[in-house]
């Protein structure tokens, strides 16, 4: 018979999580996933390592989280960073913490982290249909009785959302749950890419293809004011920016560019120097080296595949001698290098987004419960929400609390027998 206590829809961290929290509590558990296995998205986050989760407290995490970091202090409350090491050690997966509070799995492997989820549900007999994709969510009187999936009806007075969003689609995250979630009533913010890199317009970034850039400041600029900015690590490709920073930022960027402000990102290749400071030690390399030809220069200020695109984009010939730069030319040298500018034209689609923004709003969930306000017996969990993070752990750990709690509430509401 098709009857369960509870059926999660999405076999991601957010519905093993509740899968495995509702068995654990005695419910009889289905996971309805529609790709061959579970997991699948997981397998290849953190570039296949899994940043599992981060070190942060909950304030500085919550810090981390658009729009409203807040709706998750409950959830992390009842299941936090140490409660999804535990587990995970308990099944197998040493961890280990590097820079910047993230842990990863020792071997490095997300592979390992998805077995391990695996054991534990498994070992609390969550029964598992793959390649079973949901048509439809059942509901009478508002309230949630089962849904259909593959032309079979599963009757359940329970069901958690645990879909994703839609980046990455081939992993399964095409955004199935936004349409059962709309059909039940939800309204939606828009789902957009986030964590994606940037397309930029001319030929700069495509020249610096490859070139990665470590303690440099990049700001985003709309409609000629400044909006945002991060410190640390970015790579030019063929198409613009990514990396580190890059991502950190595109949230913003990309809710400019729905507005179709223009956005600009200037880059500070020198932020440890304030303009004076870097205008005296230009002035002195190139008194020191005043027969020596400015492009040779050039080398101790900027990495060997910047110094054409500086000297072209200046004008300056590379075989003058350095005290033949002019005060005007080392001012716009300078500039250059505090404000290299890239006008951003698009961000890249969502299936080279890391995560999805928007989705279901958190004022028609209950934060303790994870309980649809519309719809009873209906829960969320995970990238569904509309809720993302930066980088660095954050939207794993999201996944894990919510699908916890998600699942923690179906049991509070099943009579005991």
């Amino acid at each position: 018979m098709n009857n369960f206590d509870v059926v999660v829809i999405g076999g991601g961290p957010a519905g093993l999580l509740a899968a495995g929290r509702a068995a654990e509590l005695g419910c009889k558990v289905l996971i309805l996933e529609k790709m061959k296995q579970p997991g699948q998205k997981l397998m290849i986050t953190g570039k296949g390592r899994c940043n599992i989760t981060n070190s942060a407290t909950v304030s500085e995490f919550i810090t981390h989280v658009y729009p409203k970091g807040r709706f998750l202090k409950p959830a992390f409350s009842q299941f936090y960073s140490k409660e999804i090491i535990n587990l995970l050690e308990r099944y197998g997966v040493d961890v280990k913490l590097e820079r910047g509070g993230r842990y990863f799995p020792a071997g490095n492997k997300a592979a390992d982290v998805v077995k391990a989820l695996l054991r534990w549900v498994n070992g609390l007999k969550v029964e598992i249909r793959s390649s079973h994709k949901v048509e439809k969510l059942l509901i009478e009187n508002g309230k949630i009785t089962g849904c259909k999936a593959n032309g079979q009806t599963f009757f359940s007075n329970h069901i958690v959302l645990a879909t994703g969003g839609k980046s990455y689609p081939a992993t399964g995250s095409t955004g199935d749950g936004y349409r059962l979630a709309t059909m039940a009533g939800h309204t939606l913010e828009e789902p957009k890419p986030a964590l994606v890199p940037l397309e930029t317009a001319g030929h700069t970034a495509q020249q610096l293809q490859g070139l990665n850039l470590k303690n440099v400041k990049a700001v985003v600029w709309s409609s000629g004011k400044k909006i945002g900015e991060a410190f640390g690590e970015m790579i030019f490709t063929h198409f613009g920016l990514s990396g580190p920073i890059i991502l950190t930022l595109s949230r913003l960027v990309v809710n400019e560019l729905h507005k179709n402000n223009k956005v600009e990102i200037s880059i500070d290749l020198k932020p440890a120097l304030d303009d004076q400071k870097l205008d005296k030690r230009l002035l002195r390399d190139l008194n020191e080296h005043g027969k020596k030809q400015v492009g040779n220069i050039f080398r101790s200020w900027l990495p060997a595949s910047m110094i054409p695109v500086f000297l072209n984009t200046l004008n300056i010939d590379p075989a003058k001698p350095c005290h033949q730069v002019s005060s005007k030319e080392r001012k716009q040298i300078r500039l250059l290098m505090k404000n290299l500018r890239f006008t951003v034209t698009a961000s890249r689609p969502f299936k080279e987004a890391i995560i999805t923004s928007g989705g279901i709003p958190t004022n028609e969930i209950a934060s303790k419960t994870m309980e649809s306000k519309i719809v009873q017996g209906l829960y969320f969990a995970g990238e569904i929400i509309d809720l993302d993070a930066e980088t660095g752990g954050y939207n794993l750990q999201i996944a894990y609390s919510t699908g916890w709690v998600a699942g923690g509430s179906c049991k509070q509401q099943i009579p005991s027998s």
